[in-house]
């Protein structure tokens, strides 16, 4: 009976294979854009102090111009989602790309804070919409049972923007003077017009919707489209159907504040990463600092790998996440707190594992009540606001070293509200967020309680 049970809840092949398929066609593109993304909006932290030498620009404004970026992204997240959904990621993600590459590559001419601030601000408002519109663009390609791993692979994008963008990074900086540029200068065209390379690949390589692509066959569109329909109608009739429904519903809202104290703890650190390791290591930022401030990034990279495979095949989602996030806040506060270089470098893979791999756990609560435009909208309201938590962190983080004259004060900050994080995500099933029973290999996505608007 259990053998025949099982039988009955496997997953018919085609839409297996279908998954597949789609995965190695579409994983490794937007993983290349995610990796340019989050390289593009984190290297000002490698730059930091050739930056500041050169320009003359302070802590504190440094800290406002990093954080910046983020009222920027905030503000045009949930119009710039919405346009996508209207007009395709193809079109869209090719406009987002190409903006924010040529305003990257503008900051090498930032001499001064005001260009400084203006540049970081338009920056934000060209990569709006990006990663919450990708969010939303796999909705419509896998079904719930897929999801966790496969935002988990997306995930990966930020680890190797790091492991490979860290030593690179350190060597564009090492060509200061080549050409009459400064190494900083250097880094920030080359890397912005890569973005901006790629954004015009987009228009080319990306189809909207699985009945645009020409590389599935009928059958293939046919099994995803039939397991992406039904939850679709799912989350219809059970959760907010309109933009204002989904942007107003209490347990998004809920979600907005467990994202933004995610976001304190990642940009709390990566801005800040290879200043703490050259600190560590007793050397300036340059290629070896950029080897060593990669290895974090590849425990984070195993990281969101094995967790969400783990979360999808147990169907358990809270208490997963609740534990990673808690990793994350215990590896904060260690390295900020322990003498040895050593164990300080271990507890930041700790914590750049943890705060990696919960987000790919975090997301599948929202999509998983989240349709249509409410998806739209409602995806990019999370991570607009959770994006605030990238503005606050630089910020908090320099006031609390200020304020308790101690440079940990401010990692200690960080760790105590990313372990705030970690006690609201085990809140979620108090809220009547309820997560999958583990029901074997199929785990159905997070849903809400029947609410309609």
């Amino acid at each position: 009976m259990a053998q025949t049970a099982s039988s009955a809840a496997a997953p018919p092949a085609p839409l297996d294979l279908t998954v597949a398929r789609i995965q190695a066609r579409l994983l490794p593109f937007l993983l290349l854009m995610y990796v340019l993304a989050f390289l593009d909006r984190a290297n000002i932290g490698f730059a930091k102090k050739a930056f500041q030498a050169d320009t003359g620009i302070g802590d504190a404004a440094f800290a406002l111009g990093a954080g910046i970026f983020f009222i920027g992204y905030a503000l045009f997240e949930v119009p710039s989602n919405l346009i996508m959904h209207r007009v395709g990621a193809r079109a869209w993600m090719c406009r987002i790309m190409v903006t924010w590459g040529i305003l990257s590559a503008a900051m090498a001419f930032a001499h001064d804070e005001t260009t400084f601030y203006v540049l970081r601000f338009l920056l934000g408002v060209a990569e709006a919409g990006f990663f919450p519109g990708v969010i939303l663009y796999l909705t419509y390609w896998f079904p719930a049972n897929a999801r966790a791993r496969v935002m988990g692979m997306f995930y990966f994008g930020a680890p190797i923007a790091f492991i490979l963008g860290s030593p690179a990074s350190g060597l564009l900086l090492d060509l200061h003077g080549a050409a009459g540029l400064l190494g900083w200068q250097w880094m920030f065209l080359v890397e912005g017009l890569a973005a901006s390379m790629v954004g015009v690949w987009a228009y080319w390589y990306l189809d909207n919707r699985p009945g645009d692509a020409r590389w599935l066959s009928a059958e293939e569109k046919a099994a995803i489209a039939e397991a992406v329909g039904a939850e679709e109608a799912h989350k219809h009739a059970h959760g907010p159907r309109g933009v204002l429904g989904a942007l107003t519903n209490p347990r998004l809202l809920y979600l907005c504040a467990i994202y933004f104290l995610i976001q304190m703890s990642v940009y709390g650190v990566v801005f800040y990463l290879p200043t703490q390791v050259a600190g560590l290591l007793g050397k300036k930022i340059g290629f070896e600092v950029g080897l060593v401030t990669a290895i974090p990034w590849i425990c984070a990279l195993a990281a969101a790998y094995l967790i969400p495979r783990h979360s999808d095949r147990t169907g358990e989602r809270r208490v997963t996440a609740a534990l990673t996030l808690a990793a994350a806040g215990a590896g904060i506060a260690v390295s900020a707190g322990v003498g040895s270089p050593l164990v300080a470098l271990l507890a930041l893979c700790v914590a750049a594992a943890g705060f990696i791999a919960v987000q790919p756990l975090f997301w599948t609560f929202p999509t998983g009540f989240l349709g249509g435009v409410a998806a739209a909208g409602g995806i990019a309201l999370v991570n607009s606001l959770g994006a605030l938590g990238g503005f606050v962190a630089p910020n908090v983080k320099t006031w609390a070293e200020s304020a308790f004259v101690s440079p940990a004060a401010g990692l200690y900050l960080l760790a105590g509200t990313t372990l705030l994080g970690a006690l609201l995500i085990l809140g979620l099933k108090g809220l009547g967020l309820v997560e999958a029973s583990a029901n074997g290999r199929r785990p159905a996505a997070a849903v809400l309680p029947q609410h309609q608007s």
